[in-house]
């Protein structure tokens, strides 16, 4: 019991003295860091002095330094101002003697404006004293010529105006004659300039042409099983085929450029295809035609283009592209067309005038020849009411009229015109009269064909001495188209001269065509 008791006193005395040590080291621990913090406080304090005072120090610097340029500023204003105020004294130094000067020649002038006054005083007695002198002068003149003023000045003025007529008539005379010889002398140059800047080769159409086959077997093929190919070629294209002796070769012969074109194209196609029968014929023919009146519209888009032209109707360029087609005494109407614009047109540069309107003019000055042959009326008629139809300039309406002398020029471009039109048409080999008669004969062959009734096409082949006219089946029949065999026969006779003779056929086909699906 008595250990047992010890030992709880011995524990309870430890954990007090452990307590009191606990408690006495804790003390002296925080006394430790109330130490350090005091110590850190005060060294902080010393370092915000520190910076305070180098903060004041540098605030104090930079005052200093504006100051310093401050003055410096203010210092070189001073002194501008004073240098503005040396001008300004200046200035003023050298109005004050300006203002002498001023005021000393104003002292001159009205001086010498008074001079002046009493001069011309003078001057309007001295002039009354001379006109009384005058007068008294005149009159005594008049009592000792015995004519009045009056008289003598109309005798002086008739004798003046008879002399002066004489020497204007006389000098008028001189510079006609002048005038005349240095115009004659400056057209030729301008002409000639002109035909030198544009020279196109001349080159004439023909009515014949030749295409080339791969051997002489194709040839029977072409003439086709009793010759069917050949007529259904002959009837649809309008073309004479003249197959001979010449190997390796056809000869398409028609008097119209187009047909002779589209009937080459169309042959050559079904040479290079192979398959020769006259449906196939028709088609290519049909498709042929087709691509013709792209290529109609591209020659007029080339010829506009080549020419600077623009603003062109649609309309009007396909009829430009037709003048390819077609030709005046041998000459193709367009590169004829072409040539005159060319020509208008340097003409007009030379003298001053509207080159592009001249060239537009030139163009069209034959714009009726394109659709001559589908309508009444000459080719200058029928290209006026074109050019008035697509509203075309006046200018240009009268170009078209008077390039024959049919119309009076009403303009420098439409004489410029006409005289282009005769240089293109005079040049050495540019046109070819039996060409052009043998291609009037051949049309007014077709005419006459043409205006029977229940015609559908008419063809003037074998170089005119065979008419081929395909009438329509369903208007005319077997009887009906004997007839019409003798009536163009008698029509032909009647109204057209023509060697040898020529030979009428008229055609009447009719076909069924049906389409298995």
């Amino acid at each position: 019991m008595n250990n047992t008791t010890f030992s709880i006193l011995l524990a309870i005395i430890g954990l007090f003295v452990g307590f009191v040590i606990a408690f006495v080291f804790n003390m002296i621990k925080n006394k430790s860091k109330e130490v350090k913090a005091n110590a850190l406080i005060e060294q902080a304090k010393k370092e915000a002095e520190k910076l305070k005072r180098d903060a004041i120090l540098e605030q104090k610097e930079e005052a200093h330094k504006l100051k310093m340029e401050t003055d410096k500023e203010i210092k070189e204003k001073k002194a501008e101002l004073k240098q503005s105020e040396n001008r300004l004294l200046q200035r003023e130094a050298s109005m004050d003697k300006r203002d002498e000067l001023y005021q000393k020649r104003e002292a001159s002038l009205d001086d010498r404006e008074a001079k002046l006054s009493k001069e011309q005083k003078d001057i309007l007695n001295e002039k009354s004293k001379v006109e009384e002198i005058k007068q008294e002068q005149i009159k005594e003149l008049e009592k000792i010529s015995g004519i009045n003023k009056e008289k003598a000045k109309k005798m002086v003025m008739e004798k003046v105006k008879d002399s002066m007529q004489r020497e204007i008539a006389a000098y008028i005379k001189e510079q006609e004659d002048e005038a005349k010889l240095t115009v004659d002398n400056k057209a030729r140059e301008l002409i000639v300039s002109s035909m030198q800047k544009y020279a196109a080769d001349i080159a004439s159409d023909q009515t014949v042409t030749v295409v080339d086959l791969p051997n002489d077997e194709m040839k029977g093929r072409i003439i086709g099983r009793e010759g069917r190919n050949i007529r259904t070629i002959e009837a649809i294209t309008g073309v004479d085929l003249i197959i001979d002796d010449t190997p390796e070769a056809v000869v398409l012969s028609s008097f119209d450029p187009l047909r002779r074109e589209i009937a080459r194209v169309t042959l050559e196609t079904l040479i290079k295809d192979g398959r020769i029968h006259p449906t196939r014929i028709e088609e290519l023919y049909d498709k042929t035609a087709k691509d013709f009146h792209k290529k109609i519209i591209e020659y007029g888009n080339d010829a506009a283009f080549e020419l600077g032209i623009t603003k062109l109707d649609p309309g009007l360029v396909e009829i430009i592209g037709k003048l390819h087609f077609r030709t005046s005494y041998g000459q193709n109407a367009l590169n004829h067309s072409l040539e005159v614009a060319h020509l208008a047109g340097l003409l007009a540069g030379e003298l001053g005038e509207n080159v592009t309107l001249a060239k537009r003019a030139g163009l069209l000055h034959d714009i009726g020849k394109a659709i001559d042959h589908e309508m009444e009326g000459s080719h200058v008629d029928i290209g006026v009411d074109l050019a008035k139809k697509y509203h075309e300039n006046e200018t240009v309406v009268n170009a078209i009229a008077s390039h024959h002398g049919d119309t009076k020029a009403t303009s420098v471009i439409a004489s410029l015109v006409a005289i282009a039109d005769a240089l293109s048409a005079s040049r050495p080999g540019a046109r070819n009269d039996s060409l052009e008669n043998y291609i009037k004969r051949l049309t007014q062959l077709e005419e006459v064909g043409n205006n029977m009734d229940g015609v559908d096409k008419t063809y003037a082949v074998q170089a005119g001495r065979e008419l081929r006219v395909i009438v329509k089946p369903d208007e005319v029949d077997d009887l009906e188209a004997h007839k019409i065999a003798r009536s163009v026969k008698e029509k032909i006779e009647e109204t057209m001269k023509y060697p040898g003779t020529i030979k009428i056929t008229v055609v009447r086909e009719t076909r069924a065509q049906e389409e298995a699906k």
